[in-house]
């Protein structure tokens, strides 16, 4: 099998997710109480790819962030000034990459296998690969980006691909996913569970619901004295008010007689709704 390596995508800045982004890159907002970097990297790391050698993230907005985090459990790209975008990300990497296969994932990308214990649903994407050709995780549309599916976050890469890539601000889909589509090497791989771009507060609300199965997740060092329903609630935060469908993040509190409903909560004052 071609020899193949991991890269997360975790330099943008997320503005459609403000202002919760402002407080934390958009990787490391949590989904379902862990970080949406974790969910990608323990999803690569099913495939084996994993630790400095065979794992890469890079990083940007609020870097030190996601460098802190990350730690030495991958091998790290800070990308200077603003963001390159997904292509020139990867074109920063490419001595790294070193001639193999890159599968590419986006840290903000929420997948959910329909079996919630296999998180091996990636296989399919590297099954047979024979290193050639450009295959794209999809779901059905709409919108029908690539034929009849829309991408649902991850993509694999071969290396003269990878190859061609300039290290400018640049995306995917010009560079590599329609040049291979034109070329007859785009191959898409339907994804059978759940996709969700959290982009937005209402798409990050609803993979947190989707994560806790619309149940309640309350950390272990969270207090919470208030009627919660659907509420998936952060480590050392207090809940003393109601929350119906919403997500208190680690450290944030719901005073007594408030009412968070649909909504996120970051701190004692910050309230995104998700509508």
């Amino acid at each position: 099998m071609t020899a193949v390596c991991a890269v997360i995508l975790a330099a943008g800045e997320g503005r459609r997710l403000r202002p919760l982004t402002e407080h934390l890159p958009k990787a490391l907002c949590p989904v379902g109480n862990v970080a949406l970097l974790d969910r990608a990297m323990t999803r690569v790391a099913t495939l084996g790819l994993t630790g400095p050698a065979d794992l890469a993230v890079n990083a940007c907005y609020l870097a030190e962030q996601v460098v802190a985090h990350v730690g030495d459990r991958a091998h790290l790209s800070v990308e200077p000034g603003d963001p390159f975008g997904t292509a020139g990300g990867v074109a920063l990497l490419k001595d790294w990459i070193d001639g193999r296969g890159v599968l590419v994932g986006n840290a903000d990308a929420y997948l959910a296998p329909t079996d919630t214990t296999d998180m091996s649903d990636l296989t399919e994407l590297l099954d047979g690969w024979d290193g050639t050709t450009v295959r794209m995780l999809g779901v059905p549309g709409p919108p029908k980006e690539f034929g009849s599916h829309r991408f649902a976050g991850f993509s694999l890469l071969p290396w003269d691909f990878v190859a061609r890539l300039e290290a400018v601000p640049s995306d995917l889909v010009r560079t590599t996913w329609r040049p291979a589509e034109r070329e007859g090497r785009l191959e898409v791989v339907e994804y059978r569970g759940t996709y969700l771009d959290t982009g937005t507060p209402r798409d990050y609300l609803r993979a947190n619901l989707h994560a806790v199965h619309h149940r309640n997740l309350i950390a272990q060092d969270a207090v919470v004295t208030g009627p919660v329903d659907q509420a998936v609630i952060g480590r050392g935060a207090v809940v003393a008010g109601q929350v119906t469908r919403g997500v208190v993040w680690p450290g944030a509190e719901v005073r007594a007689g408030e009412v968070l409903c649909d909504a996120v909560r970051v701190g004692r004052e910050l309230t995104v709704a998700a509508d």
